[in-house]
């Protein structure tokens, strides 16, 4: 047994490939070397890389092989314009069409126009097919490896139909099955196939109940649909109902994936995704924007925090807490915008939804807000007291008014954590970019009226302390 594997550790086979791949053996032993690991090490091994290196294996590697290899990396522009022309257009021939679809968009019109020209005539059509889809509608990340049989063909026709299509698509898991129109019938699981008996036809063994999308469906309304599937393919039909292609599994991980960055980059006001290849100056243009935006709002903050420094000047211990209610109410006005942002993803909502959407959330502010308040009324009572050297009066008066400060601002930043999206989404402005930078200022407002304001109105006006 391995070592490493007896040891209870795993082999580092991107290190090996890469010492591999560095070293001087002879070409044929480097392919013979490089074709033991799966392709998503080498392409993890592609990244440490040089340029240098990296034209080895494409030297050694055929186009199939580079292409199963890009398809597990996130740099495929960087590696085809590596590579020289002509084996660029065979790789693009053998990359998921998907893949090479997206390279191609990105690159001149002129170059694009070129490279598609000299690429065989198969995978000339299913580029040009996806790239009559816009890039928020499924069809434009569908792929056209699959595996389609025709209703009425026999068991054994159709095993041997299954080796035959199988030699070009290897998304074999789910067999298609079309009339003879194209237009789609259902779907076969593979085992299914190989345990039916031969004299029948596939008829007797087809889910004519699959799940299945429109390729003009949005991507974000198709993926709340089918990712409660639990297939390794989905297909998709055009409005006549043929089947014009499958989403995959590996698709769907890759669509949430990158809604989940680019709600990330939102949420963070950076609006689309950065990478590594933007220049600093494009950054700025993304980022100053808001951070301009939110320096305005934020002296608006200042500006109210300043009024109420005369409050600040009869009870400095009031400064020790203002911290923590303005976290508090920031935290649970994040928590309320994270999930009602995601909510509002479902298109169906309706207004008697967001309505019972906005009380469920204030009433779970409150809750927490009754909860934490009455922890910080003990907690902070006793270490006033205690620590403070004050009177068990006015430690127990000033936590008090922290506590009940907690109570009506987490109540009220949770409810605005879910009205300003809901806002923002009716007046067609993306909540997810504009509620970030505008709920941290609206809960900071909140926090500091409630908390000095209170303080003002409970600890000097009525209690009489700092007089």
């Amino acid at each position: 047994m391995d070592p490493e594997i007896q040891s209870g550790q795993h082999p580092d086979y991107v290190g090996e490939l890469v010492e591999i791949i560095k070293s001087n053996i002879s070409p044929m032993a480097l392919k013979e070397k490089v074709m033991g690991y799966h392709e998503n090490d080498i392409a993890d091994a592609m990244d440490r890389l040089t340029p240098e290196d990296r034209g080895k294996l494409y030297r050694i590697l055929d186009s199939e092989t580079l292409a199963n290899i890009f398809e597990y990396t996130e740099n495929i522009s960087t590696y085809l314009n590596e590579i020289s022309v002509k084996k660029k257009i065979a790789v693009l021939s053998d990359l998921e069409t998907d893949k090479a679809t997206e390279y191609l968009k990105s690159l001149p019109k002129g170059e694009r126009t070129t490279l598609i020209e000299f690429m065989d005539d198969d995978a000339r059509k299913d580029i040009a097919l996806l790239a009559s889809f816009d890039e928020d509608e499924i069809g434009s990340i569908m792929s056209t490896n699959f595996i389609e049989i025709k209703t009425g063909t026999s068991i054994k026709e159709a095993m041997r139909e299954l080796i035959e299509q199988a030699a070009e698509n290897d998304n074999i898991q789910t067999i298609y099955v079309v009339d003879s129109n194209g237009l789609f019938y259902g779907a076969i699981d593979l085992k299914d196939l190989i345990r039916a008996r031969e004299g029948n036809t596939i008829d007797s063994i087809v889910s004519t109940s699959y799940p299945y999308v429109y390729a003009h469906e949005l991507i974000d309304d198709t993926m709340n649909k089918i990712k409660d599937y639990a297939e390794d393919s989905i297909p998709v039909l055009d409005q006549t109902n043929k089947l014009l292609g499958v989403i995959t599994s590996q698709d769907m991980v890759e669509v949430i994936d990158d809604s989940m960055k680019d709600d990330y980059a939102k949420f963070a006001s950076l609006g689309d995704v950065e990478d590594l290849n933007e220049t600093v100056g494009q950054s700025l243009k993304k980022r100053l924007p808001w951070l301009t935006i939110l320096l305005f709002l934020g002296m608006l903050v200042s500006t109210v925090v300043g009024l109420f420094d005369f409050v600040a000047q009869k009870l400095s211990i009031l400064i020790a807490f203002q911290s923590l209610v303005l976290g508090m109410t920031g935290n649970s006005g994040t928590q309320s915008l994270a999930v009602t942002i995601r909510v509002l993803t479902d298109e169906n909502l309706t207004t008697m939804d967001k309505l019972k959407l906005m009380w469920k959330e204030t009433r779970i502010g409150f809750g927490n807000g009754a909860i934490l308040g009455l922890t910080s009324f003990l907690v902070l009572g006793l270490y006033v007291y205690f620590f403070k050297d004050q009177s068990l009066l006015y430690s127990f008066s000033v936590s008090g008014c922290t506590a009940i400060a907690l109570l009506v601002s987490m109540t009220m930043s949770t409810a605005m954590g879910t009205v300003i999206p809901i806002f923002f989404k009716k007046i067609g402005v993306d909540p997810a970019v504009a509620s970030g930078p505008l709920i941290t200022t609206v809960n900071d407002l909140v926090a500091v009226v409630t908390y000095y304001g209170l303080s003002y109105l409970l600890l000097i006006r009525l209690m009489g302390f700092g007089l």
